[in-house]
């Protein structure tokens, strides 16, 4: 392949430019003649001619390797390829690193970043530096694993310009270390390294015109490791600090920042003594500002403006920094490392007093003198400040000493010395303090042994060149000449590496070597040789040390002299031609200071000052074994002599060997403007830095050998299309490759096979892309011709077909209508015939019609005449009737009015004439005589009358009372009858009443009907039609209102749900957080706990111990309450006979129930019931006198209650004659059972006192050896004895509660028959009511209804109580009788033996065999730990396998519920502690065991389920049966050990999840992303020298290969659950692991997605989505889809689908919707990655990606997880136990035989 094949019409090529340094083009036509014609992107044209193909301009890459993140990947390596592909990843991708080979090339973004978060640092962990993309993590991820593998130091070297990032970027270098590397110790090193960026920062950066937080100063950092690789300690060095920055500031620059935080603090009157106000007596505050013609501000007390050190640079303050913010936090640092705050005091008065010791103003004195002013102010701030004499600074301030042999003389100094003589004092004080600091930092640093290896970050400048230079340029190109030859040997060295490696041949690659220049600076006569020379000079002077070096440095090239100055020289660096001003450089190189200040200093009362003046000079330490170049010094003095361009060529040299001694990595940072405006690449700028950093050479030492490179198997991938079937061997790859390559390179040179790579040349793969995407595209024709011919010749022949069809329907749609024509005619015939038939029909018919209507017509007519004739005469008939009646009624009435009027006046004539002769007779005596007389008779009558109603009254008043008394009882007996009797006649009225009604209207509705006409009819009938529109006007109306309200009900209950449902989630999202930070605290605790325990592992190791102990991790850890030590668990089994069973470990005291009752003064109170037992265990005393108070006092209090219930019943219902004589029964019961219980208890009482009696007879008989009481059997026969009493008991038990059954039976069914009767005379009621008028006496009855029934409510609630009363009594009565039968013997210990209560008596116990288990396990307290033994530490998950689900968690409770059985708080709780430390043992000893974190996690939660189930608790016992409920705890409440064991299982979850984690984590990358269906598909582009040949770091590459890793992660998800499932697990606690996991799984392959470049593209996308499925058909065959675990892969599923969608304008709103579950920055950051696989797929346009964001910021708007990138990978969902009760009967529980339990005993 010639270079002309590549410059053909079409080719894009690099043509140089002024502005933008480079502008692509394309050539408009083939190259020929020497002449190239090209076509800019604005439209220009040019014509270009060349001298030969060596001069042809550059060829610009294929627009699929444009935007790659190694530069060496590219095919055409130069540097218009790099400029743009730093460009385009800078400002399209907002990508900030970019590999060039071993460098990382970091450009600053000006702009806060989110991708150095934890979850950052855990995505590089692990990685090789080419797996991801490009990130200072991976440097400093690749320097840890080599330190680990290669067993050798490492550096990290960072350099660039000022303003370019390089203190962030060796800060979050050393970030990573301290994270991966934390240190284990308790002084947390890694913290404090973090904590002293600020400090340094403070006193060792400032402001420049180029950064706002430039370092002026190299430092190198040195961390130090174990031989774990655990951070143990840290060293730094510092080199060439700019201490004229002290005294000096150029225009828009600041001091070191610690001055203006100092400034920012001057209002705290703490720092008041170092009177840093007020500003008046500032003599230079507004010195730097006097050309400005605007009037001073008025200054502040403490500002920076009002120090001559301070304000000469004219910028006091930095846009986004708060200066007093930053010095807390530096004092904040400083204290972290250790300095005290009165050491920091005096550090800040040495800063204070340097800043008023510029404030002293000199005067010129006239001549060669000069003075200070005595009330010169600042001047006794400064001796007051640094504890210094005020006169003798004067004094040394404006006099020098001269020794002249034996005299010494006191000179005055002019003006600008003495001016120079203060500010190298400020300065020489500032490098002290400066040096001290970084001594105490590296004393807090320093290790406390000798460290195993270290990781040394250099944070030095780059190469720097301005308009005027200096010796501070000098010195730091001169470091940046030693780096850069340090750096080039090194990548000579790895490319040599590699083709030794893969076995080419090769040609040794010429690079640049600045050896000559180094020479120039530092050899023998050299520059700084003769610097060194010239200020030993008396009178030496910078111009004649130039002419010096004009004269002796002329022979090196690299040296020159300008033309036109006489005071400056040329250096030719590796970057650039650099020109030095002469000026200053000897007395910066001198840095001399009077000794009679230093002196001065050394006599000050401040400590620190004494102290930074009077300590000897050390030697920085180094951590390689090297020697200095020269002799240390002897003292103080002889060191102060020594140049300062010495001391800095000795420490580089140093440096130097150092980082020879190591393994460099390299950060090259560029600043890509000089605005510092976010992501705006300036090219010139970037060029400048690009050519003087290195990263060309780099780029030029790649392409000048093999920089393309690929693996046999990537190139057969890639390039297949290139061959044909038959030159492909699959079991050689190398020799199909050799073919392919055959048939496109005829040049051998253009390649080289290696051992397992194929080497190209820089451009030929940019020739093989060509080829390929040649042969693609002439394949894609081919495709489409053939497409295209099946299309047409498809449409032909259905256009032929269709064709045939059309005719052969119209010629049957022709026929057809012939044939309709004629039926048409035929039909037409017909109906013409019928019609004229039925016409002339109609005609006769007409005519008959009309003829007959005539006659009837004509009758009619003479009928009616008729008939209204006869009508007349009869009419008249009665008119004259009439008349001839009224005329003769008329005379008789006259006549009768005529005879009374007369005899009326005839009457009244005979009255008057009667009424004269009485009134005559009235007046006569005889007539009042016969008046008195008759009255008398009557009184005498009435006084008779008088005395016979007296004596029949007294008769009457005997009976009167008993009449009243008996009035009154029948009133009481009969008065609901009489109501009821007076209903039901007011009924029978009514009801006759409404009868007689309905007859009446009958009667009149009977007559009206015969006189209504059809107009009543018809009347009817329109009443009829208006009420049905009015009905249904008024059904349509209540329909309509009745919608509105439901809609309106809807949209009410629409709002209320959302409203609740937003709550809701709200109190689901609190609550979730709560517990998620509460599950968090515990992990914490449980991991600090191992470590605690390590700790004390290693401490006893150190004493020289053999015995392994530590302290106990039991669940007083988690409560705070033991300390009891524990032996560690060991593997054999006879280690566990030595724990401890007897000592109290728990979290204090079992809360008693019993022991919470009062206490009575009852008869059995004084009764003994304990007895001792024989052996050694302690004694344990049965509570019985205190249940039986506990009963009495119940009993007491139900009698209360029964009594107030049924003397309110019997008050409320006098006259109800069945609830009178039920209460008479139910009193009746209530005393048998007063009298039984009184039975009982007197019976308990003789019992007592006869075992009291027994027990002191036979111990003064027979001692302690009481077994001969039964030598004869005398006590068995008692026991058969009183086992029959016992049985005789019972049935007469069983019979009377058979009876009381029958009696509550009848009580119940009398009571529902009165309710029914009430019921039906209620609705009787109701129904009359409401046919009657609503009347007062009929409103009074309705009352008097409503009362009763009400009254009828109450009695039948007052009979559910006592129902509910007799209830509690027949239990009680129970209870009763079954403590009758435990007592019924003579013999107490029987009685003792029955009740279970183990009082180990004297007498031998005898059993009773039961059929029905109580569902408990009886042990002896000795056998503790033998059973913890069995039941924890030697239960195997293999032997669990075979059991019940959680049978040990039933066994240990059925043990549990023993110890509440028989109330023994001591046994409770040692065998809750025994059971929570074996656990926790043995999950220790186990924790990578996954079926024994299982098997306990599944064990643990039965035994909290059973705790919860059989607590007691209503809320537990929704489920359970009744005699579930009967087996509830009845003593204890372990509720604090419920929230115990719930912590544990919460430790032992995260313990399986994260055994869970660490199986998947290696398959999660090859089987989500790398794995693919076809391989191949995706065809691999080029890639760089990290992703070809990997990192040099650790090699953790999968386990498996990507074709079989999805099928091993599918197996390890069905291990899980088949593990989760065989151990019993809860289905919700199933469902909760898978969704954890599912979430790690996205959360890793999300972060890994979005860290590789080579993922993200359509192929891709869809084998991701299609792996994605396998795993949510997984789900579906475990039936797990439906719980939602699949809704933690959404990001991810979501994220294939955006590499699978499209990518046009209108897409914008339908992608956004689809990514819900991405953030903002995972959206942009997958758009900014997607790059096509192949030339045919367009890129994504810059425009579509800004459209996205702008609409994702509108979904965005106060969310803050959106600005995130990585998920994170440790969050985990916070664990739920749902409650999950067993149907299990623990009676039903038996021991297997695989379980050597035989001390346990069933009851």
């Amino acid at each position: 392949m010639s270079v002309r094949e590549l410059y053909v019409k079409g080719a894009h090529v690099w043509i140089p430019d002024r502005e933008q340094v480079w502008r692509c083009a394309q050539l408009t036509q083939d190259y020929k003649n020497h002449l190239v014609t090209v076509t800019f992107e604005d439209g220009q044209t040019q014509e270009i001619k060349v001298k030969s193909d060596e001069e042809l301009p550059p060829l610009r890459n294929p627009e699929i390797l444009i935007g790659e993140n190694d530069l060496t990947s590219l095919s055409y390596l130069h540097e218009p390829a790099v400029l743009y592909n730093l460009q385009v990843r800078f400002c399209n991708q907002n990508a900030i690193y970019t590999y060039c080979g071993i460098v990382l090339v970091a450009i600053n973004p000006y702009e806060e970043l989110p991708i150095y978060g934890p979850d950052t640092i855990s995505a590089y962990r692990g990685h090789s530096m080419g797996d991801l993309d490009p990130h200072i993590f991976a440097v400093a991820e690749e320097a840890f694993t080599q330190m680990e593998r290669d067993n050798r130091d490492q550096s990290i070297i960072v350099s660039g310009e000022s303003g370019a990032g390089k203190t962030v970027s060796a800060k979050y270098a050393m970030r990573y270390f301290a994270s991966v590397g934390g240190s284990d110790s308790e002084t947390q090193i890694e913290k404090k390294i973090l904590a002293s960026n600020p400090i340094m920062e403070a006193i060792g950066n400032a402001k420049t015109t180029r950064n706002d937080n430039s370092s002026r100063f190299g430092k190198y950092i040195e961390l130090d490791f174990t031989r774990s690789y655990s951070i143990m300690g840290a060293n730094m060095r510092t080199y060439l600090l700019e201490k004229s920055r002290v005294v000096f500031q150029a225009p828009e620059e600041r001091n070191y920042h610690i001055f203006y935080q100092l400034c920012s603090a001057a209002s705290d009157k703490k720092y008041s003594h170092l009177r840093l106000g007020p500003p008046e007596t500032f003599h230079y505050m507004n010195q730097g500002l006097q050309e400005d013609p605007t009037p001073p501000r008025r200054s502040r007390p403490g500002h920076q403006d009002n120090f001559h050190y301070l304000n000469q640079g004219s910028s006091p303050s930095i846009e986004g920094v708060d200066d007093g913010a930053d010095f807390i936090e530096t004092c904040k640092a400083l204290s972290l490392l250790g300095i005290s705050e009165a050491t920091q005091n005096q550090m800040f008065r040495i800063l204070a007093g340097i800043l008023h010791l510029g404030n002293i103003v000199i005067q010129d004195n006239g001549g060669d003198a000069s003075t200070i002013d005595k009330g010169d102010e600042s001047l006794a701030i400064v001796a007051e400040l640094l504890g210094i004499s005020a006169s003798e600074l004067k004094m040394w301030l404006c006099h020098r000493k001269i020794t002249s042999g034996r005299e010494v003389f006191t000179k005055p100094v002019t003006l600008s010395e003495a001016t120079f003589s203060r500010d190298a004092l400020a300065k020489h004080i500032y490098a002290k303090l400066f040096d001290w600091i970084v001594k105490e930092i590296n004393k807090c640093f320093a290790a406390p042994t000798k460290p195993f290896r270290f990781i040394g970050v250099l944070d030095i400048y780059g190469f720097e060149t301005f308009e005027i230079n200096s010796f501070e340029q000098f010195c730091i190109n001169y470091a940046n000449e030693k780096l850069q030859q340090q750096f080039n040997q090194h990548v000579f060295k790895l490319e040599q590496e590699e083709y030794v490696k893969e076995q080419i041949e090769w040609e040794f690659i010429n690079f640049y070597d600045n050896q000559p220049c180094i020479d120039l600076i530092e050899s023998k006569l050299g520059i700084l040789d003769l610097l060194d020379e010239e200020c030993r000079m008396p009178k030496g002077s910078d111009q004649s040390w130039v002419e010096k070096l004009y004269d002796k440095c002329k022979k090196w090239d690299h040296f020159s002299k300008p033309r036109l100055s006489n005071t400056s020289f040329l250096i030719a660096h590796f970057a650039d031609k650099v020109g030095y001003e002469c000026a200053g450089f000897l007395e910066k190189n001198r840095d001399t200071v009077s000794e009679e200040q230093i002196n001065l200093l050394k006599s000050s009362q401040i400590s620190l000052v004494h102290a930074l003046f009077t300590e000897k000079a050390q030697v920085a330490p180094t951590k390689v074994k090297v020697l200095p170049t020269g002799p240390s010094p002897a003292h103080s003095s002889k060191q102060m002599r020594k140049s300062v361009g010495s001391q800095f060529r000795d420490s580089l040299n140093l440096l130097m060997l150092t980082l020879n001694s190591t393994t460099p990595h390299y950060v090259r940072c560029i600043k890509p403007n000089d605005d510092k405006m976010a992501f705006t690449f300036d090219p010139t700028r970037a060029i400048q830095q690009l050519r003087a950093c290195g990263v060309l050479e780099t780029v030029r030492i790649s392409a000048a050998g093999y920089p393309s490179r690929w693996t046999y198997h990537e190139f057969f991938c890639r390039y297949r299309v290139l061959c044909t079937s038959r030159d492909i061997v699959r079991n050689d790859m190398r020799l199909t490759c050799e073919k392919i390559i055959a048939n496109m390179i005829t040049d051998e040179d253009k390649f080289k096979f290696g051992r397992t790579k194929i080497f190209f040349r820089a451009g030929q793969v940019a020739y093989m892309e060509k080829l390929r995407a040649d042969r693609l595209s002439a394949c894609g024709i081919m495709i489409q011709k053939n497409v295209r011919m099946y299309i047409h010749r498809n449409r032909f022949r259905r256009m032929r077909n269709s064709a045939i069809v059309i005719q052969k329907y119209a010629r049957g749609m022709a026929s057809r209508r012939l044939a309709h024509h004629m039926r048409q005619t035929a039909a037409a015939i017909k109906i013409q015939a019928c019609v004229r038939g039925w016409v002339k029909r109609v005609q006769y018919r007409r005519l008959v019609y009309t003829i007959t209507r005539l006659q009837a017509h004509a009758r009619g007519c003479w009928a009616r005449q008729k008939y209204q004739h006869m009508r007349r005469d009869r009419a008249a008939i009665v008119i004259q009737k009439n008349v001839r009646q009224w005329l003769t009624r008329r005379r008789y009435l006259r006549a009768m009015r005529g005879f009374v009027i007369v005899q009326g006046l005839v009457r009244c004539f005979l009255a008057r004439r009667q009424l004269k002769k009485l009134k005559i007779e009235a007046k006569s005596i005889e007539h009042q005589k016969k008046l008195n007389k008759g009255l008398e008779n009557k009184i005498i009558s009435l006084q008779q009358k008088l005395t016979e109603m007296k004596n029949e009254n007294s008769f009457i008043s005997s009976y009167k009372e008993e009449i009243t008394v008996l009035k009154t009882r029948v009133t009481d007996l009969k008065g609901v009858e009489k109501q009821l009797k007076a209903s039901n006649n007011q009924v029978s009225e009514l009801e006759a009443r409404i009868a007689e009604l309905t007859k009446e209207l009958e009667m009149e509705r009977g007559e009206k009907m015969d006189v209504l006409t059809q107009k009543e009819r018809a009347d009817k009938e329109n009443r009829e039609l208006i009420e049905k529109l009015n009905e249904e006007n008024v059904r349509l109306t209540k329909e309509l209102s009745d919608a509105q309200k439901e809609e309106t009900k809807r949209e009410s209950e629409e709002y209320l749900r959302r409203k609740f449902e937003a709550e809701k989630q709200q109190l689901i999202l609190e609550n979730t957080d709560e517990k998620s930070g509460y599950q968090r605290l515990l992990k914490e605790f449980n991991r600090l706990e191992q470590k605690n325990e390590h700790l004390e592992e290693e401490l006893a190791k150190f004493k020289g111990g053999n015995a392994h102990k530590r302290t106990a991790s039991n669940v007083s850890n988690l409560s705070g309450a033991s300390d009891a030590p524990t032996e560690l668990v060991h593997d054999d089994a006879s280690e566990f006979s030595s724990f401890p069973g007897d000592d109290d470990i728990g979290y204090g005291s079992v809360r008693s129930r019993s022991s919470e009752m009062s206490d009575s003064n009852r008869n059995l109170d004084n009764i003994e019931w304990s007895s001792q037992k024989t052996g050694d265990t302690s004694e344990i005393k049965i509570q019985v006198p205190q249940k039986l108070q506990e009963l009495e006092m119940e009993n007491a209090k139900l009698k209360d209650d029964l009594n107030r219930l049924r003397k309110s019943i019997a008050d409320s219902e006098p006259q109800n004659n069945r609830v009178q004589e039920f209460m008479r029964q139910f009193e009746a019961l209530q005393d048998e059972l007063e009298r039984r219980r009184e039975e009982c208890i007197q019976l308990r009482t003789v019992l007592a006192n006869r075992a009291h009696d027994l027990r002191s007879v036979t111990q003064t008989s027979y001692g302690k050896d009481v077994d001969i009481v039964n030598e004869d059997g005398e006590l068995v026969l008692a026991y058969q004895t009183q086992k029959q009493v016992n049985r005789q008991l019972e049935d007469e038990l069983k019979k009377e509660k058979q009876r009381l059954h029958e009696t509550e039976t009848d009580y119940k069914g009398e009571l529902e028959r009165l309710r029914r009767d009430n019921e039906r005379q209620q609705k009787l009621l109701a129904q009359n009511l409401c046919k009657s008028d609503a009347t007062n006496s009929e409103t009074l009855l309705q009352s008097e209804i409503m009362r009763l029934t009400s009254e009828n409510l109450n009695l039948q609630g007052q009979v559910d109580n006592l129902t509910e009363q007799l209830k509690k009594y027949k239990r009680s009565l129970r209870a009763y009788a079954k403590k009758l039968k435990e007592a019924g013997g003579g013999d107490p210990t029987d009685m003792l033996d029955v009740n279970t209560t183990n009082e180990g008596e004297v007498l031998p116990i005898i059993r009773k065999k039961e059929r029905e288990y109580m569902g408990m396990f009886e042990y002896d307290r000795r056998e503790e730990m033998q059973i913890i033994r069995v039941l924890v530490y030697e239960l195997k998950p293999r032997v669990a396998v075979t059991l019940l689900p959680g049978l040990p968690a039933y066994i240990l409770f059925m043990c549990i519920r023993h110890t509440d059985h028989i109330n023994d708080d001591e046994k409770v709780r040692s065998l809750l502690n025994n059971i929570v430390n074996g656990v926790k043992r043995v999950i220790k000893k186990r924790h990578e065991d996954l079926d024994s974190t299982v098997l306990w996690l599944s064990n643990v939660l039965r035994l909290l389920h059973n705790l919860k189930q059989y607590s007691g608790d209503k809320a537990f016992q929704a489920e359970n049966t009744v005699k579930q409920n009967e087996q509830s705890l009845k003593n204890f409440d372990l509720s604090e050990y419920r929230q115990v064991l719930s912590d544990i299982a919460v430790w032992i979850y995260n313990g399986v999840i994260k055994l869970m984690e660490e199986k998947v984590q290696p398959l999660i990358v090859p089987s989500i992303l790398e794995h693919e269906a076809i391989a191949g598909l995706s065809g691999n582009k080029p890639g760089g020298m990290r992703g070809r040949t990997g990192s040099v770091a650790r090699e953790l590459e999968s386990p498996v290969e990507p074709q079989k890793a999805l099928d091993l992660l599918l197996k390890e998800m069905t291990q899980f659950y088949r593990t989760l499932a065989m151990f019993g697990t809860d289905p919700e606690l199933i469902t909760q692991v898978f969704r954890q996991i599912f979430y790690f799984i996205c959360a890793g392959s999300l972060n890994n997605l979005l860290l590789r470049k080579d993922m993200c593209h359509w192929s891709k996308g869809m084998q991701i989505r299609y792996n994605l499925s396998h795993l949510e058909q997984w789900t579906r065959d475990m039936r797990l889809h439906e719980s939602g675990v699949t809704d933690t892969l959404a990001p991810i599923i979501q994220a294939a689908q955006l590499l699978q969608a499209r990518k046009s304008d209108d897409d914008v709103h339908s992608i956004c919707d689809m990514c819900d579950k991405l953030s903002v920055s995972q959206i942009i950051k997958i758009l900014n990655l997607y790059t096509p696989a192949d030339e045919f797929e367009d890129r994504v346009p810059i425009s579509f990606i800004h459209k996205i964001q702008a609409k994702l910021q509108e979904r965005a708007e106060g969310e803050q997880a959106q600005a995130t990138l990585l998920m994170n990978t440790k969050f985990a969902f916070p664990v739920r136990f749902p409650f999950n009760p067993s149907s299990i009967h623990l009676e039903d529980i038996e021991l297997p035989d695989a379980l050597p339990l035989t001390m346990l005993k069933k009851v």
